[in-house]
């Protein structure tokens, strides 16, 4: 069963943030400010691609989305960063609705329409399990029976942390989440032309039947200057600097290296 990932960077979508702009061409500005590019790029680099890299199931597909705006030179260090995971396509699009455009991409990535796949959010500064996409496929044929009465269905993995990132490393606290965009993938039946972005992360479990697997921590969701669900305000998390134990579960869990993290977040 094919797996879909999608991730949005530094997209100027119309719609689909939580900061407001008046025109695009404001969104852009926002986007492509210097600080923020290299705060993406540095947790992009240290903390959402290596847990990709590491898959035990490295048989996914995952589609970049990036604005056909994009300056060149982030462009390239893009292409850089991805040269070596043949799993990555990058989609350059022109501003579109955001939905519109990141359902049209999910559909034309399927291979096979006429057969079922999985499909997961994927966010530029989170981390996943590095077995996330075995579990995921996994827990699709456990639930063989009960997918195939559905056209769709969630699957919510709903252990992780809350985490930061900076020179001094990686601070975190663990958290239960239900319906996080981190790590929650969602079953698309074949023929079916919905897809995950047809849904609100956190109202999926209105439209379909959801599985939780609540066992193990499976993901990372990074609190940092530019979150744009955390912008109104939202109530800090508690976290505290990672142990050396911990540090070494990071690494072996979800591809973590608080150490590249202190070198990339260290000041220029």
């Amino acid at each position: 069963m094919q797996v879909i990932g999608l991730c949005r960077f530094s997209y100027p979508a119309i719609g689909g943030f939580q900061v407001e702009h008046e025109t695009i061409e404001e969104r852009m500005a926002y986007l492509y400010a210097d600080a923020r590019m290299e705060e993406r790029f540095r947790l992009l680099e240290t903390v959402a691609l290596p847990c990709l890299r590491q898959q035990t199931d490295p048989d996914f597909d995952l589609i970049m989305v990036i604005g056909d705006s994009l300056p060149q030179v982030y462009r390239d260090r893009l292409h850089d960063l991805i040269s070596d995971m043949p799993q990555v396509r990058l989609c350059a699009e022109p501003p579109r609705k955001h939905r519109e455009v990141m359902k049209d991409l999910l559909n034309g990535a399927r291979r096979k329409p006429g057969q079922p796949c999985l499909q997961f959010r994927f966010d530029d500064d989170d981390a996943v399990a590095t077995d996330f996409v075995e579990r995921l496929r996994d827990t699709a044929k456990d639930c063989a029976k009960l997918f195939a009465k559905s056209a769709a269905a969630a699957i919510d993995f709903n252990r992780g942390y809350i985490a930061e990132f900076g020179p001094d490393g990686i601070s975190a606290a663990p958290v239960v989440r239900p319906y996080f965009t981190a790590a929650l993938g969602m079953y698309v039946a074949a023929g079916s032309r919905k897809t995950i972005m047809n849904f609100a992360h956190h109202r999926i479990h209105h439209h379909m039947p959801s599985v939780t697997i609540t066992d193990a921590p499976m993901w990372v969701r990074s609190h940092n200057q530019f979150n744009d669900s955390r912008q109104g305000g939202a109530a800090a998390v508690d976290v505290a600097p990672l142990t050396a134990e911990q540090e070494l579960e990071f690494a072996a869990v979800f591809g973590l290296r608080a150490a590249k993290v202190r070198a990339a977040f260290k000041p220029r």
